[in-house]
């Protein structure tokens, strides 16, 4: 038995409805306005709406698009007296369950009822199973058994089906964004978009039009109305990254924005409302940016319903196991080559290492590590110190947050003289020229056997080196 809501403003018309219902085993609850018809929605509890399309005031299509802006989802099939096809096509396309003429046939009746019923116990149901898979699916790209990562996931799903706004802090490199990612496929919002902003790489003269959007002809060179970041989020998730280097002018604004849910494009005349779950991220402390007079203390207790603090990598040294494993398959299969094995030497020596990249500069030492062993056994010779600069907390790091390297000649594990090469950087790029540059040296400039000892083709070397 369901709860259906019966909207039309003429009595005999709702009488009908409410005979035809009950005979069919429901529970019809008779309203003659679209305005009582959401208060009864408001109050939750009812299965379908059968409306009436033409009535005083709101009609049957300004009634479902008001369940849409206010996230109603009871499905609503619309009564009419017009039989045309272009009517029905315009029910249809403005989002109603189903189209049924006047005079109310009861069998075409209980056709339409049972569909839109059964429709929509299963959208449900498979939304129920998408959000569970995209549980799991978050859950697995989260490499981590730590405590502080499994707190940060248990937070995330309680927090996943509200509209929450959440601030996500920590260190270049941790995951914040693959968590605030993971957030979103974990809400209801998840099939909806996930738009992604840096703020401290926004074009000072575009800032305020890549986040509202703007209108033809709103300054030079506006050729067309552009939507921006709120207006391509609605309904999705928003993501500021770096929200510490906003501008102040535009923190106010922003902070209207998540107050009143609506904004104007920049030469725009009327609001847009939307409704978007905002994501915020920063590497630095806000409280201390508050203090400083650089960040509006308004907007931050805004930001931070739920703050979270993202650990660096050397407060979860017990992944650095599980996270190599994981960018070794990932990797591995990117250079065409399984990883095989890991030797027990690799995660000693990159637990004794403060990571000061994190997790990013870990998963480059693991794709370059992969690249290295052609053999697919990653060994701690293609972690060591006198090639990249991975040693215990005391490694020796410049100014600029990098290991120092150079080159020369070493040792390797079975006793035997082999070839050390220092990279001033653990950029992949960096690390593949150097690799180059002394394969060319020991072997006088024979690209053939430079090849060979980089374990590539003569072609792949020629296309590195003209690249």
């Amino acid at each position: 038995m369901a709860k259906i809501l019966c909207v039309d403003d003429g009595a005999p018309a709702l009488a009908i409805l409410e005979d035809v219902l009950v005979q069919a085993g429901h529970r019809p609850v008779p309203v003659q306005s679209a305005e009582e018809a959401l208060d009864v929605l408001e109050r939750g509890g009812v299965d379908l709406v059968v409306s009436d399309y033409q009535m005083p005031g709101m009609d049957g299509l300004e009634l479902l698009a008001e369940l849409g802006e206010r996230q109603i989802d009871v499905p609503l099939i619309v009564v009419t007296g017009y039989g045309g096809i272009e009517h029905a096509v315009r029910c249809i396309k403005a989002g109603a369950a189903d189209y049924i003429t006047k005079p109310i046939r009861p069998r075409q009746l209980e056709l339409a009822v049972d569909q839109a019923l059964e429709y929509h116990r299963l959208r449900r149901e498979n939304a129920r199973y998408r959000q569970e898979l995209n549980r799991l699916k978050g859950a697995r790209e989260i490499v981590g058994e730590s405590a502080a990562i499994q707190r940060i996931l248990e937070t995330l799903s309680l927090v996943a089906p509200t509209r929450t706004t959440v601030l996500l802090q920590g260190e270049s490199g941790t995951g914040k964004e693959l968590l605030a990612r993971t957030l979103h496929a974990l809400s209801d919002r998840s099939e909806g978009p996930f738009v992604s902003i840096n703020c401290a790489a926004l074009p000072e003269n575009l800032v305020e039009s890549t986040l509202f959007g703007h209108e033809k002809g709103a300054f030079t060179g506006a050729s067309s109305q552009v939507k921006g970041a709120f207006e391509r989020a609605h309904r999705g998730t928003l993501l500021l990254d770096e929200i510490s280097e906003m501008r102040l002018d535009l923190q106010a604004k922003l902070l209207r924005v998540l107050q009143e849910q609506e904004f104007e494009r920049v030469g725009g005349s009327g609001p847009i409302r939307v409704d978007v779950r905002i994501v915020a991220t920063t590497n630095r402390a806000l409280e201390d940016e508050v203090r400083d007079g650089r960040f509006r203390e308004d907007l931050y207790y805004r930001l931070s319903v739920v703050p979270l603090r993202v650990p660096p990598l050397r407060e979860r040294l017990e992944d650095i196991p599980l996270l190599v494993r994981h960018f070794a398959d990932l990797y591995g299969h990117e250079v065409g080559r399984e990883i095989e094995a890991i030797e027990p030497g690799v995660f000693d020596l990159l637990q004794g290492y403060t990571w000061p990249g994190n997790v990013r500069e870990l998963a480059h030492a693991v794709q370059r590590a992969a690249i290295l062993s052609p053999d697919g056994v990653l060994r701690p010779d293609v972690f060591e110190a006198e090639r990249f600069g991975l040693t215990a907390a005391s490694a020796p790091i410049d100014e600029g947050g990098t290991a120092r390297g150079g080159s020369s000649v070493g040792t390797r594990a079975d006793g035997e003289e082999g070839i050390a090469v220092y990279v001033p950087t653990l950029d992949i790029k960096a690390a593949e020229e150097a690799l180059i540059a002394r394969a060319l040296e020991e072997t006088g400039n024979n690209r053939t056997r430079a090849a060979e000892l980089l374990g590539i083709s003569i072609r792949t070397l020629r296309n590195r080196l003209n690249g």
